[in-house]
């Protein structure tokens, strides 16, 4: 069995001081899964693979301020580990092009560890 390091997992940041009501805050986390499972097929398909047959593992956090998502963004895309950025459209509860989420993942849990270890689940 794997050590909790070497297992491949996918962390769904969301914004904690937006006040989006939970179906939208539900849609924002389902975005930013898939966006970032996408991203993690163009750079390793053999782990985007793995993650599907070992059942998904998804870990949900929450960060407040749009600055301080932008900052574990662009953290992660200098360590090359595959994320995806939500900018919501506007249609519903709020301005078109407010982030929202970050996906990162599916990926090393010890590559995602490095930046996410202290923030704490919604």
């Amino acid at each position: 069995m794997p050590s909790s390091t070497d297992e491949i997992k996918q962390v769904i940041i969301l914004r904690a001081d937006l006040d989006m009501g939970k179906g939208k805050l539900v849609a924002q986390g389902c975005h930013a899964s898939l966006l970032s499972f996408i991203e993690t097929e163009k750079i390793d398909k053999e782990i985007a693979e793995e993650w599907i047959n070992a059942g998904q593992k998804k870990i949900v956090l929450k960060l407040s301020g749009e600055e301080s998502l932008k900052k574990l963004y662009d953290a992660f895309r200098f360590k090359k580990v595959p994320c995806s950025l939500v900018n919501d459209a506007g249609l519903t509860q709020l301005p078109p092009g407010t982030i929202t989420a970050l996906g990162i993942g599916p990926w090393k849990s010890a590559d995602i560890d490095i930046f996410t270890s202290k923030l704490k689940l919604y």
